[in-house]
């Protein structure tokens, strides 16, 4: 139930970095141990152990981040995650939530562990304070925010699983925030489309301006060598596309419609309106 919301708030960790340079694991782990007191090195191979699915050893490198810059919410909350994945048993280790509370102490308003310390009251059988938790936390989300949806898909889903009544509830913590402006209206209309977010793809205010676009290119440039090794997978080629749009790369995203809408025939209505959907409606 809670999985989705869950992988959506990892996506906002500016934990990715510069994956470019370097770019495996190994080298991720080479240039962390050779900066034993740089935070972000052990924080981008964190980010890159829990998205290569290796939560134990994300918890180390995260255990390593927090003891060298020990005052940062995201890596706190980071960490917490990471201990929730990596658990087999308990699906919210106490471990897990006092780093979700330190979290919550340095900051506030942190989304990830605001998450799953409601997660925690529903564990606990108070599922209307974790509904109330979760309704506040959407009234704080910013329209379009990457784990917006699955974040209401869980209101949803436990309101039906406990008989709590939330559709109305939730249209009122929609009605709170603020209007999107114009220019991010593009961003949102592409919320259903699956991809990286512009979060993930500029690696977040932590990262140097000069590598955040080398790492952004880097993601797309594996992302398009895994399609050419599987055509086949639409929900790639759609990731692709909107990844070209958010690097303005508009000819490469036609270019990628193309070639999905010849590998993958019998999905040419999906392509065609994830395509509209990305303004790229003259691209065959």
């Amino acid at each position: 139930m809670y999985s989705n919301a869950c992988d959506a708030l990892s996506g906002d960790d500016p934990a990715a970095g510069d994956m470019s340079v370097p770019v495996s694991l190994e080298e991720l782990r080479a240039a962390a141990e050779n900066a034993p007191d740089d935070a972000q090195a052990w924080q981008r191979l964190a980010f890159a152990y829990f998205t290569s699915n290796m939560f134990p050893e994300a918890v180390e490198a995260y255990e390593k981040a927090v003891e060298i810059a020990p005052d940062t919410s995201v890596l706190w909350s980071s960490l917490g995650e990471a201990r929730v994945m990596a658990s087999t048993g308990d699906p919210l280790p106490e471990e897990a939530l006092q780093a979700f509370r330190r979290a919550l102490e340095i900051d506030s308003g942190d989304p990830r562990a605001r998450y799953f310390m409601a997660v925690e009251k529903d564990l606990a059988g108070d599922h209307q304070g974790a509904i109330g938790n979760w309704l506040a936390l959407l009234a704080d989300t910013p329209p379009g925010a990457p784990w917006e949806n699955d974040l209401v898909r869980t209101i949803e889903q436990v309101g039906t699983l406990r008989d709590i009544e939330v559709g109305d509830r939730i249209v009122q913590a929609s009605r709170t925030r603020d209007l999107l402006p114009p220019s991010a209206q593009t961003a949102t209309a592409m919320g259903g489309i699956p991809g990286p977010t512009q979060e993930q793809l500029s690696a977040a205010s932590s990262i140097p301006p000069s590598q955040q676009q080398d790492m952004a290119e880097s993601m797309v440039a594996r992302l398009a060598a895994r399609l050419e090794d599987d055509p086949s997978n639409v929900d790639g080629w759609i990731m692709l596309m909107r990844s070209y749009i958010t690097l303005d790369r508009q000819d490469a995203a036609r270019t990628a419609y193309r070639s999905a809408l010849q590998a993958n025939p019998a999905a040419s209505a999906q392509l065609r309106e994830a395509a509209e959907t990305l303004g790229l409606q003259n691209a065959q």
